[in-house]
């Protein structure tokens, strides 16, 4: 790595210091311009080499840059393909969704509508809670401890960060907000307080529209929900007359590998929201899938300048044709994600488990460091070793990995190497002193 000077870094950096707002979040932990990208590497102006473990927040599950993607959009471009369409009907639009029908829907036998909503998860789940809202005629949303669906208002409403939803400046109803699975410790079934709860006519809780719920947790802290936990879940909403709406926009296109992280589950959710790596380009593209039953929209009811992005819908239909019309991607996604698991129940297992412990699921994983302050030195600490990896959890006590999906098992250890090293840097030394100081 370079090491420059302060009077350099200012330098270097005064042009985002005197335009760009103070709200700027992840170059405060990557101080370098970054300059190129290919596959699971970042590279920055002076040539310098990142292992790039936070993918845009699972938004290139594919990598940067993937060969395929880039070339179906640079000959769609080339050919003076149309670029903005709002929601008109468009040959690119058309073949996105013949794709994802064949590909994805199909084979699971799921009779979904496809909105697209404004190119990001907090608009596909703006939709997702108006749609339930309209459908059911009530207003009540039922949300989980350390939920996050993104920062616009009604998102914001389920989203459990106390510190994004300060920033909203007024009061988010609307919510009701329950423990997720295992929030409570192990011997309390979160799923049968929320069906009590409901059940009960002077519980307080007013009959929900929807329950929204993410299988994995991502910005909570990779907390993953049981599989009886869900399908309870699932169970309790319908019971109730509420529809069951899962957040797939981090954990899901294979990122904990189905192309869908309900799958496992075997969940037929009512609505599924998605982002990030649908576009599979790290393109703008939200979508919001709606049982056929339940699509009750009238025209523009919602709607968003650029839901027609249609370079996304190029890139999209080229990741879905390259890498999911057989199964080998998740397969690959399985071997892997045992890999990211072994090698973190190791790294965490040098440690008492009150320092450090593995948690996640499929290519969905981390340690819990237990406290931010040292969450935090380990991702300094590896970002000069070369490695870009982010926390997680409601204290940030979490190094979350999100490889790309198709890292080789090379880089992939690599990067897993030097996460290692990093931790040991910042904790071991200090377990070693205690114990040489216990021992004297």
């Amino acid at each position: 790595m370079t090491d420059r000077s302060a009077p350099d870094r200012e330098k270097e950096f005064a042009i985002f210091n005197h335009l760009e707002s103070e709200v700027r979040c992840y170059a405060r932990s990557f101080p370098v311009v970054f300059a190129r990208a290919r596959g699971a590497q970042l590279f920055a102006r002076d040539g310098t080499a990142y292992l790039d473990f936070l993918m845009g927040c699972s938004s290139l599950n594919y990598g940067h840059n993937p060969t395929e993607m880039k070339s179906a959009l640079a000959d769609y471009i080339a050919s003076d393909g149309i670029t903005h369409s709002l929601d008109l009907y468009t040959e690119a639009k058309e073949s996105f969704l013949r794709e994802f029908h064949k590909t994805i829907l199909s084979p699971r036998q799921l009779d979904y509508i496809v909105q697209f909503p404004g190119p990001t998860g907090a608009n596909a789940v703006e939709a997702a809670l108006k749609l339930a809202r309209k459908i059911t005629g009530r207003p009540n949303i039922i949300a989980f401890t350390n939920g996050f669906h993104g920062v616009s208002l009604g998102a914001l409403s389920c989203t459990g960060s106390r510190y994004h939803r300060a920033a909203a400046g007024q009061l988010l109803g609307g919510v009701t907000r329950l423990p997720y699975d295992g929030y409570l410790g192990s011997a309390v079934d979160t799923a049968d307080y929320l069906d009590h709860l409901l059940s009960d006519p002077s519980s307080g809780v007013d009959a929900p529209a929807a329950v929204i719920v993410e299988t994995v947790q991502g910005e909570g802290g990779l907390n993953v929900a049981g599989t009886a936990w869900l399908r309870k879940v699932a169970g309790i909403a319908r019971g109730h007359g509420a529809l069951l709406i899962v957040d797939d926009i981090q954990a899901g296109v294979g990122r904990t590998d189905a192309f869908f992280s309900f799958e496992a589950a075997g969940l037929r959710p009512d609505i599924v929201t998605m982002a990030k790596s649908i576009s599979g380009y790290g393109l703008p593209m939200a979508l919001v899938l709606i049982d056929r039953n339940l699509d009750r929209w009238e025209p523009g009811e919602h709607n968003g300048t650029f839901r027609g992005n249609c370079h996304a819908f190029v890139t999209a239909r080229a990741a879905l044709e390259h890498f999911w019309r057989t199964d080998s991607l998740a397969a690959a996604v399985e071997e892997k994600g045992n890999l990211l698991k072994t090698r973190l129940d190791q790294i965490a297992e040098k440690y008492d488990p009150g320092r450090a412990s593995a948690k996640g699921r499929g290519m969905m994983r981390g340690i819990d460091l237990k406290s931010g302050e040292v969450a935090g030195q380990v991702v300094r600490n590896a970002f000069q070793k070369g490695l870009i990896v982010e926390t997680a959890g409601p204290k940030d006590e979490v190094v979350k990995c999100l490889p790309p999906l198709v890292i080789g098992q090379g880089q992939l250890s690599q990067g897993l190497d030097i996460l290692e090293d990093a931790i040991d840097s910042v904790i071991g030394s200090a377990v070693n002193a205690t114990s040489v100081r216990g021992e004297s």
